[in-house]
C-alpha cells in the first residue's frame, strides 16, 4: 500500500470535506483511489478492485431500497430506474464533480492514454470508494452518502422519462411542442491535449442560454447542457 505523505492526506481530508464524509481510516479511502493498472507496476501494491466489487453491492442496494420506499411504480418501471441511475453515464459526471480524477493512482501507461479520465474508471472509483465506506463506518453512513447523490439522478430519470439518459432528444421534443423551434447547440471552447480535450457547451433556447457544461467528448457535453435545460424547462 502506499505510504500516505502530508500532501496525500490533505487531499484526502478535502475529498472527506467535499463530499460530507468521515473516514476513520485513510489508508482505506486511499486504497479506493488505486486503479488495479499500478499492480502491474508493483506486485506488491493493492488496488480498488474488491472495494469496488463491495460497492457496487452497496450503491445497488440503497438504491433500491430507496426507490422501493418512495415511489409506487411497477417492478419494471424500478428496475429501468435502477439502472439508469448507477450506470457509468450517471456515476462518472459525480466522480467528476467529486474532483476524483485528480486522486487516482495509476500506471504510467494507463495515464498517458487517459484513463485518469474515462468514464468506466471514474464510475468503478465511485464505487469503489461506497465499498470503503461501507467499511469504514458502517451500512447507515455509506446510504447516507450514497443518497446525496442519487436522489438528484433519480428525479432526472423519473421527470425526463423513465428509463431515458438521451436529454438532448427529450428537450428536443419538449421545446418544439412549446415554439416549434430547434434547441441550439454553441461550443464555448475546447482545451486541453488532443488525447484528453475538455468541451464546454452551452444551449440557447430563443433568447435564454442554458450552462455551461464541460466533458471530455462534444456529445457529452452537449448532453449535459440538454439536462440542465430540462430542470428549468
Amino acid at each position: 500500500m502506499f505510504e500516505l505523505t502530508r500532501d496525500r492526506k490533505k487531499q484526502l481530508l478535502t475529498f472527506c470535506k467535499k463530499t460530507k464524509i468521515n473516514f476513520k481510516d485513510l489508508n482505506l479511502l486511499n486504497k479506493a483511489f488505486c486503479h488495479r493498472s499500478i499492480t502491474n507496476e508493483n506486485k506488491n501494491l493493492t488496488n480498488n478492485e474488491r472495494l469496488e466489487f463491495l460497492g457496487d453491492s452497496v450503491l445497488g442496494m440503497v438504491t433500491a431500497a430507496y426507490l422501493y420506499n418512495h415511489l409506487e411504480n411497477k417492478e419494471g418501471d424500478l428496475a429501468k430506474i435502477k439502472s439508469a441511475v448507477v450506470s457509468e453515464k450517471a456515476l462518472a459526471p459525480v466522480a467528476r464533480r467529486f474532483d476524483i480524477p485528480s486522486l487516482l493512482i495509476m500506471s504510467h501507461g494507463e495515464e498517458i492514454s487517459g484513463g485518469r479520465h474515462k468514464n468506466a474508471i471514474l464510475a468503478d472509483c465511485m464505487e469503489a470508494v461506497i465499498g470503503a465506506y461501507y467499511l469504514d463506518s458502517g451500512y447507515k453512513a455509506a446510504e447516507k452518502f450514497v443518497l446525496e447523490f442519487i436522489i438528484d439522478e433519480i428525479k432526472d430519470v423519473i421527470e425526463n422519462g423513465i428509463g431515458s439518459e438521451d436529454y438532448k432528444s427529450v428537450l428536443q421534443e419538449k421545446y418544439q411542442k412549446l415554439t416549434k423551434k430547434l434547441p441550439v447547440y454553441e461550443l464555448i471552447s475546447k482545451t486541453g491535449p488532443d488525447h484528453k480535450q475538455l468541451f464546454t457547451v452551452q444551449v440557447k433556447l430563443d433568447n435564454k442560454i442554458y450552462g455551461p457544461a464541460s466533458a471530455y467528448s462534444k456529445k457529452e457535453a452537449e448532453q449535459l447542457a440538454a439536462k440542465i435545460a430540462l430542470k428549468d424547462l
